[in-house]
């Protein structure tokens, strides 16, 4: 429980289906500040449990959270690739530790306030489904579950839009109902990526330059970790003309910018691969829907195997934006297929 809304309202569904309910809130960073899963949103969690007349306990996660979400979110940064650090809490803190501590006290299953839906298939694979609105759609960000951890989670909110959960919330009088959604990375509420960085591992960022695509040197860049693929605004140079970062060069430090045409692709590789409706591609080519990004609609590409545990993802018209350390996540209609991290 977060505090929020969405697991308020599914911590009471789940209550009327005839579960046993506990509230868990995880205290996953170290500052308490607004927005965070800090010591303020554990108050709201708990009053809500209160309302609701079930347990409630708050864990400390930080040390999970450190090694992998923060650790792993500055180290990708500082390498020229854009984390997704939500893909990583879900599974390795939220999934990963929840569980543990559910065994330890006799939980059977690990339940959240997710827009998602888990079905197990006709095939026995438990594949996620989209869920019943297209705009709070989360299964993108939990592509990453294993088997093990999709058989033990139920997310009853699935078959509920935003507006019908709100509704709910307000008639039944929980605490919470009118609480804003929280938009930002928890952890840096300030959005300031590299200040955070530079706090967090003591970094201070290396001036580079700018390069166009032919290695003509345009400008100077205030170091890496202050750009990602597809970036316009910020960037100062006055060219005369619109440039956008093609690529990120950490090894001779070089921010590449291009024409938007330059930021469009046909083709990416991605690995570290986890499959969900399916077991693998086996060899075989498969025409599937990718989103590269939380907020991409999708394109149709088709999937193969590239070798060394990667898959190659040739989309039929150019995609927008490709960027390493992303995930990219395939569909096969309303199912997750699997997914993987862009490279």
């Amino acid at each position: 429980m977060s505090g929020g809304v969405d697991s308020s309202v599914a911590a009471w569904l789940l209550k009327q289906q005839g579960y046993q309910v506990a509230g868990v809130t995880m205290l996953a960073w170290h500052e308490e500040r607004e927005g965070g899963c800090g010591l303020g949103e554990a108050e709201d969690a708990r009053r809500v449990a209160g309302q609701l007349g079930i347990p409630y306990y708050v864990v400390d996660f930080r040390k999970e959270f450190k090694s992998h979400v923060m650790d792993y979110f500055i180290g990708e940064y500082l390498h020229g690739r854009t984390p997704n650090p939500c893909i990583a809490c879900n599974r390795f803190v939220k999934w990963e530790a929840l569980l543990s501590l559910g065994r330890q006290i006799g939980a059977d299953y690990v339940a959240t306030g997710h827009y998602a839906k888990v079905e197990q298939l006709e095939n026995g694979r438990f594949a996620l489904r989209v869920s019943a609105t297209a705009s709070k759609d989360q299964t993108y960000a939990l592509y990453g579950l294993s088997q093990a951890q999709l058989s033990c989670t139920l997310m009853p909110l699935g078959a509920y839009t935003k507006e019908q959960v709100r509704q709910m919330a307000k008639e039944l009088g929980i605490l919470v109902a009118h609480k804003a959604d929280s938009q930002e990375i928890c952890f840096i509420p300030d959005k300031d990526y590299g200040g955070f960085i530079r706090r967090e591992a003591g970094y201070v960022p290396e001036p580079g330059d700018f390069v166009d695509r032919d290695g003509n040197v345009l400008g100077r860049h205030r170091g890496i970790i202050h750009y990602t693929i597809g970036q316009r605004k910020g960037l100062n140079l006055s060219l005369g003309r619109p440039v956008f970062v093609v690529e990120i060069r950490p090894g001779s430090n070089e921010v590449v910018v291009g024409s938007e045409k330059d930021v469009f692709t046909e083709l990416l590789i991605c690995d570290k691969l986890n499959w969900m409706s399916i077991d693998g591609l086996h060899g075989r080519e498969r025409q599937v829907m990718a989103k590269i990004r939380y907020s991409h609609k999708g394109a149709p590409c088709v999937i193969e195997e590239a070798g060394d545990g990667r898959v190659r993802c040739r989309f039929l018209e150019p995609v927008r934006a490709v960027t390493p350390g992303q995930a990219v996540v395939f569909y096969e209609g309303e199912y997750v297929a699997g997914g993987g991290t862009i490279r």
